[in-house]
């Protein structure tokens, strides 16, 4: 049996966070030696505090998924791009990304 007190059973990955409203957070994990499994994303806490009460917020469940797993930070990059897409985490009806949100095409009316 190995010394080390942390077993990395993860090494790169892209997870899933779903908060009791549904909503979703997607994120990745490229830290050294791997994934953690204290780790829950970056999301922003300002926005996931307004669809909350207090009192919801004192008993939270929140479930992790792991989605996807490389060895390769690179594809991790590219991978949590089209997983956040796919599963529509940055709209906000949908999710809490912040990142990949569609850009408004309108210039306004003059």
């Amino acid at each position: 049996m190995s010394n080390d007190v942390r077993s990395t059973l993860f090494r790169y990955v892209i997870y899933k966070i779903t908060f009791p409203n549904g909503k979703i957070y997607v994120g990745k994990d490229e830290g050294e030696p791997g994934h953690s499994l204290r780790y829950f994303g970056s999301w922003d806490n300002a926005i996931v505090e307004k669809d909350f009460t207090k009192s919801e917020l004192q008993d939270l469940t929140l479930r992790k998924q792991i989605l996807f797993e490389s060895d390769d930070k690179l594809e991790i990059r590219k991978k949590e791009s089209e997983f956040i897409r796919e599963l529509k985490s940055n709209e906000p009806s949908t999710g809490y990304n912040q990142t990949h949100r569609k850009r408004s095409t309108s210039l306004g009316s003059s």
